[in-house]
């Protein structure tokens, strides 16, 4: 994968444009760290690309919230529990008026 610089992608277009032909995706820099991905799609595959790039977002949050949730020991709760949570928290919110 490539990497061009975020300089790059404003004042040189056609080089990077040449780039992603070729290589079919590259990194975006800005002050040396990634800040965007660009990837070759084709208006036939626009859905199904944007289809699969979000569900890989969505895995990846998923990891970010079990590792977190792991750390602080709630991968442990049971079911029972999980739900003495919710009811709790159901019921400190009409006590006080939120919804």
């Amino acid at each position: 994968m490539d990497f061009v610089t975020l300089r790059e992608f404003r004042t040189q277009p056609g080089k990077i444009w040449e780039k992603l032909t070729k290589q079919h995706e590259l990194v975006v820099t800005r002050n040396g760290k990634p800040f965007a991905l660009l990837t070759e799609t084709s208006p036939t595959s626009l859905d199904e690309d944007l289809a699969h790039l979000r569900r890989a977002r969505f895995g990846r949050a998923l990891t970010v919230i079990r590792d977190q949730a792991k750390a602080r020991g709630l991968d442990k709760l049971s079911t029972e529990d999980v739900n003495a949570l919710i009811r709790d928290a159901r019921k400190a919110r009409r006590e006080t008026g939120g919804t």
